[in-house]
């Protein structure tokens, strides 16, 4: 409530040296001050005319900025110069009424020099801050906050009586207490200092910082105090930040591990292909969505749902087509499994090369997914990494379901815990085999989709995500869901809290440290699956 009371009397403060709205015969009489031969007289017009907040003295100052106001030579009038359908035509500068046709050498070009544009280019920016535009007036407001001087005072204090959208008053009220920090009197700043507790934001901290190198007195415990209110706000804010940024990488971890943790957990194959598998999902999204742009314009960027149940059937069935062509063949071999599936990677990558080029192929955002959720504080969630979060928690609890609760699940279960037993009592396990296979390729396929939002689509797609699933997948436990949720949520948040102290590639190492660390303690990882098999 103090805050409030202090940005009402900043306000009151301002308001009583705002004069009236402008009548019309004064606009004009200020306009006529552009035709000054002094370009620091026609500065000073032009102040005067964004002081003003009349909407109106847009046109001629844009007109200006773009050399169209000119000077009638028959009576001297101020006007603008308007080309149409090839002749030149003359009207009011205020009310854009036609004055006639402009007919060549009748009038004279208003001069303006490189500091006038200068001004200009402000006072434009001051005089947004009317525009009929909930978007415009916010921009503008946000973008004098560094820049405003003295003179936009009384525009900022008009607009933010007059203004009625929140976010925009906020915003006024913010870029307002900056100027007065930064141009008014002692008492001013001092008020304006206080005021700013009410905006933790990093620009507003990097103000008070360099109002402390100056600032004595009173002012400077003002100053201090509201930094460290600040300091300590945007500490909590960052932290919440690194929350979201550690369960986004954590969700496209999940998504990159979730397959292999299901083909390693039953069959035991490592399975060096599953980042192309990934690759795969991302350039059927590419497809999709070309083939969308070909044939339906209109839902062009909308491809991105179609290519969903795309990406899983095209990876899930060439998942099933290697499973029974080369990895049944070599069951019970983990290193010739491991040297043939990363030759196919390789094949993989090369075919995609061929087909596509090497270069990167864009895949465009719908607009559902574009943007982000301000929060406060500079604390902003991105939509695409937002959806990403929800799309894998949705693939996650599917294939909980599908295992817990369906017959598949029931047979792929058994065979996971005794594959002897699951035998003797009928099970098909090499049929259980290559549709564990395909549904691992399948769900890296949807991870494909994912990162195509996020990632550049490349043939070296998958290889930045292989190494990081194989962690995952030994850390929470192989073939165990649960664990690999636990464990792609725990890497994620763990590189995302080290980054900022360590750096990206030592946060790396040092996860990878802390993992194998664990496993001396508990080789089988965070869930241990259950069986006589799977203990063995």
């Amino acid at each position: 409530m103090p805050r409030r009371i202090t940005l009402s009397l900043l306000l009151l403060f301002a308001a009583v040296v705002i004069q009236a709205p402008a009548r019309a015969d004064q606009t004009a009489d200020q306009l006529t001050g552009l035709t000054a031969k002094s370009f620091n007289a026609k500065i000073a017009a032009v102040e005067t005319l964004a002081a003003s907040g009349d909407a109106r003295v847009v046109a001629p100052l844009t007109a200006l900025l773009e050399g169209r106001l000119h000077i009638r030579k028959a009576d001297g009038a101020i006007v603008i110069v308007k080309t149409r359908n090839g002749e030149d035509f003359f009207f009011d500068p205020l009310t854009g009424a036609p004055l006639g046709e402009a007919k060549p050498r009748s009038s004279n070009k208003i001069r303006l020099n490189n500091r006038l544009r200068g001004v200009l280019h402000g006072a434009l920016g001051a005089l947004t801050l009317f525009s009929p535009e909930v978007a415009q007036r916010l921009t503008a407001a946000q973008a004098m906050f560094k820049s405003a001087g003295a003179e936009s005072l009384l525009p900022l204090a008009k607009a933010y009586l007059q203004e009625t959208d929140a976010s925009v008053r906020a915003a006024l009220a913010r870029t307002l207490a900056a100027v007065r920090l930064r141009h008014g009197s002692d008492e001013e700043k001092l008020l304006a200092a206080k005021m700013l507790a009410d905006f933790p934001d990093r620009d507003v901290r990097d103000l008070l910082a360099n109002t402390a190198q100056t600032a004595q007195g009173e002012l400077l415990a003002a100053v201090a105090r509201t930094s460290k209110g600040i300091e300590r706000r945007l500490s909590f804010f960052n932290i919440l930040q690194y929350l979201f940024q550690g369960l986004s990488l954590g969700s496209v971890l999940l998504l990159a591990a979730i397959g292999l943790a299901i083909t390693f957990g039953v069959m035991g194959v490592i399975n060096m292909a599953h980042g192309e598998m990934v690759m795969l999902g991302a350039y059927t999204t590419h497809v999709a969505q070309v083939i969308f742009h070909g044939y339906f314009p209109g839902a062009y960027t909308q491809s991105l749902l179609l290519a969903i149940p795309c990406a899983f059937l095209v990876t899930g069935l060439f998942g099933i087509l290697l499973e029974r062509s080369v990895i049944r063949f070599l069951y019970g071999r983990p290193l010739e499994t491991l040297l043939a599936t990363w030759g196919l990677s390789l094949i993989l990558q090369q075919f995609v090369r061929s087909v596509f080029g090497p270069t990167n192929r864009e895949v465009i955002a719908p607009s559902w997914m574009s943007g982000s959720i301000e929060i406060t504080g500079g604390l902003a969630l991105t939509n695409n990494r937002i959806c990403i979060i929800v799309f894998a928690i949705l693939v996650f609890l599917v294939l909980t379901l599908l295992i817990r609760y369906t017959d598949f699940g029931l047979r792929m279960r058994a065979v996971t815990q005794n594959r002897a037993m699951a035998d003797a009592v009928g099970i098909r396990s090499s049929w259980v085999d290559a549709m564990t296979f395909g549904l691992g390729s399948g769900v890296a396929g949807l991870a494909g989709v994912a990162l195509s939002q996020i990632d550049n689509v490349s043939p070296n797609l998958g290889q930045g995500y292989i190494i990081d699933s194989f962690l995952v997948v030994v850390f929470g436990g192989v073939g165990n869901l649960w664990g690999t949720l636990v464990a792609a949520l725990t890497l994620g948040l763990g590189n995302k809290f080290l980054e900022p102290y360590a750096g990206a590639v030592l946060g790396k190492i040092l996860i990878l440290v802390l993992v194998i660390l664990f496993i001396q303690k508990r080789p089988r990882g965070l869930f241990a699956l259950k069986g006589r098999a799977a203990e063995s």
